[in-house]
């Protein structure tokens, strides 16, 4: 079979994309009359000057931390929401890379924070997976949106979560949740934030979700964060989950409780063994019925009661 182009539009607007991703654009099949007829077998793109672009030259300046040659391409008219096929802006590119003082003038030069890509990736969430906070506060502090407007789109919060091995993810989950980021938020093919942070045996993070108020006991589907912390056997997390009241009779999707699931003799069976025979004490089931009292969005307010501070203290986990 016969392969074709056709310059449909000027040499200008048609050069590279003839190819997405790797594969042709156009092919050539021969109608029954045996003439050629052109069928396009991706999605056109239609490029416009300042509003469509595929990578240019202030998306490599942007991803490589280049301030100067930044500043230069957009005194000469470059669009600072300039887009590839794929609507990645240098603003994705910049937070990805953790350059915070090229975003700071790509917002300044009207980038806008909340561009999604065509897999929902915003800029905010490009923050949580390099881990930099300087480029997710300016991107908050420029109203950058703390949850997608569609549940299937990715999630700051939970990549956050995800990758919050180290104390500067954990600070990036402060950061959103003090924006106003819903600690219960859930992601249906992923569960809640907690879920995944105990997925990925991130504790800290674990711990700032509770703290702020995240439901102990709301997971994936039939599967709990205890669930999920006993399969990765991780003995602190499980201590955790327990001192914020999670439940230890709930059973997953095959039936089964989380003691079921953890390794035989190891520490995590241990812990749940040693608490089933030994139940919260009366101060812990009072600490966990106040704080459900409260609500989670009265918990900052906890150190104004009229109470001790030892008490205050007690009841705010610190």
């Amino acid at each position: 079979m016969k392969s074709a182009l056709i310059n449909t539009t000027t040499e200008s607007t048609w050069s590279g994309r003839m190819n997405c991703r790797g594969q042709d654009c156009v092919r050539a099949h021969q109608h029954h009359h045996g003439y050629w007829l052109i069928s396009c077998l991706c999605e056109c793109v239609c490029l416009c000057p300042g509003s469509w672009a595929d990578r240019s030259p202030l998306h490599e300046a942007a991803s490589q931390g280049r301030l100067l040659a930044l500043r230069t391409l957009l005194a000469q008219g470059y669009h600072a929401n300039n887009v590839t096929i794929d609507h990645v802006t240098p603003l994705h590119e910049a937070c990805l890379s953790g350059h915070v003082a090229c975003v700071r003038a790509l917002i300044t030069a009207g980038a806008n924070v909340n561009a999604a890509t065509i897999d929902g990736v915003t800029p905010l969430y490009n923050c949580c997976a390099s881990g930099s906070v300087g480029c997710m506060e300016l991107l908050l502090q420029n109203g950058a949106h703390v949850h997608t407007p569609h549940a299937h789109f990715p999630s700051a919060l939970h990549e956050a979560c995800k990758r919050g091995k180290h104390s500067i993810r954990g600070q990036c989950v402060e950061s959103l949740l003090s924006h106003g980021a819903d600690p219960d938020y859930e992601v249906p093919h992923l569960g809640s934030p907690l879920y995944m942070s105990c997925l990925h045996r991130h504790t800290a993070c674990s711990e700032i979700l509770l703290h702020t108020g995240a439901s102990v006991n709301v997971g994936r589907g039939g599967d709990s964060p205890l669930h999920a912390a006993v399969r990765q056997d991780s003995a602190d997390q499980v201590s955790v989950l327990l001192d914020y009241g999670a439940d230890v009779n709930l059973r997953d999707s095959n039936n089964q409780r989380p003691v079921e699931l953890a390794p035989p003799g190891g520490k995590t069976q241990q812990l749940l063994l040693a608490f089933e025979v030994s139940p919260r004490s009366l101060c812990q089931l009072c600490r966990l019925q106040i704080r459900k009292l409260i609500g989670r969005s009265r918990l900052e307010q906890l150190p104004r009661l009229p109470l001790p501070s030892l008490l205050t203290r007690y009841l705010e986990h610190t």
